[in-house]
């Protein structure tokens, strides 16, 4: 049962630049080598192109009483109170006050994020940086799932 669940997908933009960019390199190669070599750079660099931006979107998700981001999870229990960040904050914690122990969960593409202090003396990551297009709603959903799990 989730209590909260978001997909960082790239923007559409970002797709868009990204097959022009694709098409433009199969217009160069079928101008120097002919429409098969064309074809096949479209298909093999669209295809990965594609797979990449794929790839890349993270889920951010609170199940239960576990925080997912990522490839990585961790139980509330475990955190600190979620803090929702956006705009200057945001960039200053995952810019030049960013500690490289910390966990983070970065996409350029999403300027809001939860900061979250990681309080179990056994790991050595002071705390997580999770970006989310809906700060106040994942902060929100943490401190429920910490609350049920506390009742």
């Amino acid at each position: 049962m989730g209590t909260y669940d978001e997909r960082l997908w790239p923007p559409w933009w970002l797709w868009v630049v990204g097959w022009l960019w694709v098409l433009s390199l199969g217009l160069a190669v079928l101008v120097a080598l002919g429409p098969v070599w064309a074809l096949a750079v479209v298909l093999v660099g669209g295809g990965l192109f594609s797979w990449g931006l794929v790839t890349s979107a993270a889920p951010v998700r609170v199940v239960g009483s576990t925080l997912v981001a990522g490839p990585a999870s961790i139980p509330v229990d475990l955190l600190g109170r979620a803090v929702a960040i956006d705009g200057e904050a945001a960039r200053r914690v995952r810019g030049p006050d960013a500690d490289p122990a910390a966990y983070h969960l970065i996409r350029g593409w999403v300027p809001g994020a939860v900061t979250l202090a990681v309080r179990d003396d056994a790991d050595r990551t002071p705390y997580w940086y999770v970006a989310t297009r809906r700060p106040h709603e994942l902060a929100a959903a943490i401190e429920g799932a910490r609350s049920r799990r506390q009742s």
